[in-house]
């Protein structure tokens, strides 16, 4: 017997519509997991607040302004109980022809073991097509994606706190630290394409207007950046590129003493090394860990580390965009 039908999964219905913005939304299909029948409609039609509560339910920290963006940058579904309270959600952010990212894989407490949240991913793997998938996946559901193929690349590290301030120090040698500029979008799209894998020429002119940010230069040209902005509790720094760990802290630098006293937050792949040491000192401890995850190819860019040499992400712009 397959697992679906073990779980009780019963398709009831499905339609297609158009959202007011004149996209395709996602199919509106429902499912009866046990005595709760679900419905799937586009997350585009939900009111950001209503998935704030779901988030908070599930202890994350997303406000309902985070839930803004990310619906601005993405695209995901809905589960709707019988009574249209929301129940659960999934989000997927296709950056290319050939490659997404997922997250936002939420279900309520009461419908985690009810096959709920493979109901979901099924969802989005035929919503992705033949995409390349990346996620980071907590340790919750870590079982779930690794029984639908995807395969472990490394662990992030979730570093947060109140932020302490730094001690100064001046950029490595030959380099300059100063404000991002309007100017700097186009260097920082291809920037970030080298380290992440993919072009996300849609999401920088949007994380880059909610966020401050730094840049850093080496003969004239911007070798590193890092942006920070409002999240959950506080502020995240994210997405910082750079090549090696001295130009990293560099620009992470100033975030950090911006907002000393304050909530701040960095999910970073580094364990170890001056960049993992300098979020120590900074007051960004390890709190929490996921795993990056891919399915359909290896995603993560490998960098050798040093000044010139491929750049690589320090901190992600999130879980759910990478």
């Amino acid at each position: 017997m397959a697992a679906g039908d073990r779980l009780g999964l019963i398709p009831l219905a499905e339609t297609c519509r158009a959202s007011a913005a004149g996209r395709p939304v996602a199919r509106n299909e429902s499912i009866l997991l046990e005595t709760f029948a679900l419905t799937a409609v586009d997350i585009a039609e939900v009111d950001p607040d209503a998935l704030h509560a779901l988030s908070i339910g599930v202890r994350w920290p997303h406000r309902a302004d985070d839930w803004r963006m990310l619906i601005a940058a993405g695209r995901g579904i809905a589960a709707l109980d019988e009574i249209g309270r929301i129940v659960g959600t999934a989000m997927w952010f296709p950056y290319s022809d050939t490659f997404a990212t997922v997250g936002m894989v939420i279900t309520s407490p009461r419908l985690q073991a009810l096959g709920a949240g493979r109901w979901l991913m099924e969802r989005v793997l035929a919503a992705t097509g033949a995409r390349a998938l990346g996620l980071n996946a907590t340790r919750a559901a870590h079982r779930l994606y690794r029984s639908l193929g995807f395969v472990d690349e490394a662990t992030v590290y979730q570093c947060n706190g109140d932020a302490v301030m730094p001690d100064s120090a001046p950029p490595p040698p030959g380099t300059l630290v100063r404000a991002v500029e309007s100017a700097d979008l186009d260097a920082l799209i291809m920037l970030d394409a080298r380290a992440f894998g993919t072009q996300r020429s849609d999401l920088l002119p949007r994380l880059l207007a909610a966020s401050t940010g730094t840049v850093l230069l080496r003969g004239g040209l911007i070798a590193a950046f890092a942006l920070c902005r409002p999240f959950g509790r506080g502020h995240v720094i994210g997405p910082l590129v750079a090549s090696c760990d001295a130009d990293a802290i560099a620009v992470a630098r100033p975030h950090v003493a911006a907002h000393a006293g304050r909530f701040l937050r960095l999910d970073t792949r580094q364990k170890t090394g001056p960049f993992a040491e300098f979020l120590m000192r900074s007051g960004l401890p390890v709190c929490d860990t996921v795993t990056t995850m891919s399915l359909g190819r290896p995603w993560l860019a490998r960098g050798t580390g040093g000044p010139g040499t491929m750049p690589i992400t320090y901190a992600l712009a999130s879980q759910a965009l990478s």
